[in-house]
């Protein structure tokens, strides 16, 4: 993990690899951000020529490299984009620091030091700069043997980010770059179980890690395993692992806190390898099926960034884990299983599976009367047509409570969307043989899941549905602080709605 400091130190005589400058896109031509003004004096005042003249306009996310001014002990300098430069009396704002950073430290890999001249005028700028530099940081080799071989071409991430401008010494700082560090930690956890292999990540070894954390972290858990998950009732889950010869779990983590008065629960499903059981994937569509378990590596994340920020409120998590296989004793399409609430599900599509396991989790969780329920799956493929693979889709039985997620999403920089929840569509999930089957309409598919799930929901408990499936695995290249792979989507998300419920501003 790339370590994190705050420094008073000018940029001309900090021993670092490189010292990061921020460049806004102005009307006529780059725009030197601030943060940057020693380096801008030592050319002169010239440095927006400098940049231009090289090719930079200040677009967000590119970069340009040149050579440290003499007298600087730094021996480069790595100008980043800002994008469009704020209107007159404004500042750019925490996204745009946050990708600046993690762009910046993703381009020095292999760097041991780092120092980040970007504007930075509070401490909320110090911690988007801090998180965006941690998670840009980030890189997944565990299973490439020569990955820090220079021979192989692997580079180990940078080693150190020092924040210019940041005051190691005032509690709001150091607030924000303790915050900083523990959601990033938890948020590139969360990265790395997604991104290892489903043949060392079964549902039994994630209840292990979840096990590991907790104990490390005085958070209380709860595995049932295949014979308590029978005992129980749980259909649901039972009916989707039954097919594997890797058995389900359902893993329960409980962080209390004495001072709380509010209590929420989140829910995530976690396939950890979903070939679409006997409705089976067509090829094209199964390679990256190990981050069906997005949703819960993301409650797992959230709840252990809770405990380590000491949050005043009772967060419980749970994480619904199977994999979804083919075989003689899985489970069929028209299959009725009873689920843990005591309804009936006609299994049309075994595909259909996420939400299974989600319903069962959901009644289990409704069962402790939170105040509010917040499930999280890579549930549709219908949601990443509608909204792109950026975005995720918030629906909820309340609409207030669905625009206070969107709100938090939007102010920790992970893009949402409120989706609704049409009465009409849930007719097409009558089944004449149990109370509901698992499919409906087709048009409207990420809807019409998230009307299932409402099913499962106790009465008078405010709930909403994340469907982080655009979002969870980024199939293309890295951008922003947002690598290739699993991108801890959501994990941000549910730790600012507990700040939030803490701090009595939710509900």
């Amino acid at each position: 993990m790339t370590a994190l400091t705050l420094s008073t130190a000018a940029a001309p005589g900090l021993r670092a690899d490189a010292i990061v400058i921020g460049v806004g896109k102005g009307g006529k031509g780059p725009v030197v951000a601030p943060g940057a003004d020693a380096v801008d004096k030592a050319y002169n005042g010239k440095l927006a020529g400098v940049l231009e003249t090289l090719g930079a306009s200040g677009a967000e996310g590119e970069i340009t490299k040149l050579p440290a001014p003499a007298g600087f002990k730094a021996p480069l300098v790595l100008a980043v984009g800002l994008g469009k430069e704020p209107e007159e009396g404004e500042a750019y704002d925490a996204e745009a620091l946050r990708r600046a950073a993690g762009v910046a430290a993703r381009a020095l890999a292999g760097a041991k030091k780092a120092a980040f001249a970007l504007p930075l005028t509070d401490a909320a700028d110090a911690g988007a700069i801090a998180e965006g530099a941690l998670l840009g940081a980030y890189s997944f080799d565990a299973y490439k043997g020569g990955a820090k071989d220079a021979k192989a071409g692997g580079k180990a991430p940078l080693g150190e980010a020092a924040l210019l401008g940041g005051k190691p010494r005032d509690k709001e700082y150091k607030a924000a770059v303790e915050r900083a560090l523990a959601v990033t930690e938890e948020l590139n956890r969360a990265r790395d179980l997604i991104n290892t292999p489903p043949n060392d990540l079964d549902p039994e070894a994630f209840a292990a890690v979840a096990q590991t954390a907790a104990k490390e972290h005085g958070i209380k858990v709860e595995v049932l395993d295949e014979k308590a998950l029978e005992k129980g009732g749980y259909g649901g889950i039972l009916g989707v692992g039954i097919g594997s010869a890797a058995g389900p779990r359902l893993v329960k983590l409980s962080y209390t806190h004495a001072a709380a008065t509010k209590h929420l629960a989140f829910v995530g499903k976690g396939i950890t390898y979903d070939s679409g059981g006997i409705s089976l994937k067509p090829a094209g569509h199964n390679e990256t099926m190990k981050c069906d378990m997005s949703g819960a590596a993301a409650v797992f994340a959230a709840v252990v960034a809770a405990a380590r920020l000491g949050l005043e409120v009772n967060v419980t998590g749970w994480l619904a884990l199977a994999e979804n296989m083919p075989s003689g004793s899985a489970t069929r399409p028209g299959d009725v299983l009873r689920m843990y609430s005591g309804k009936t599900v006609e299994v049309l599509n075994t595909d259909a599976e996420g939400r299974l396991v989600l319903a069962d989790a959901l009644w289990a969780a409704s069962a402790e009367k939170p105040d509010a329920i917040v499930d999280v799956a890579t549930l549709t493929g219908a949601m990443v047509l509608a909204l792109g693979s950026r975005t995720f889709g918030v629906m909820a039985n309340d609409d207030a409570f669905r625009a206070a997620i969107v709100d938090a999403a939007e102010e920790v920089g992970e893009p949402s969307w409120p989706m609704p929840l049409p009465e009409h569509l849930r007719k097409g999930m009558d089944s004449p043989t149990a109370d509901i089957a698992n499919m409906g309409e087709r048009m409207g598919g990420g809807l019409v899941a998230g009307l299932f799930l409402r099913e499962f929901v106790g009465e008078g408990i405010a709930w909403a549905h994340l469907d982080i499936a655009g979002p969870a695995f980024n199939e293309g290249g890295p951008f922003g602080y947002t690598p290739k792979g699993g991108t801890g989507s959501a994990v941000r998300t549910l730790v600012r709605l507990a700040e939030l419920t803490a701090a009595g501003d939710l509900g």
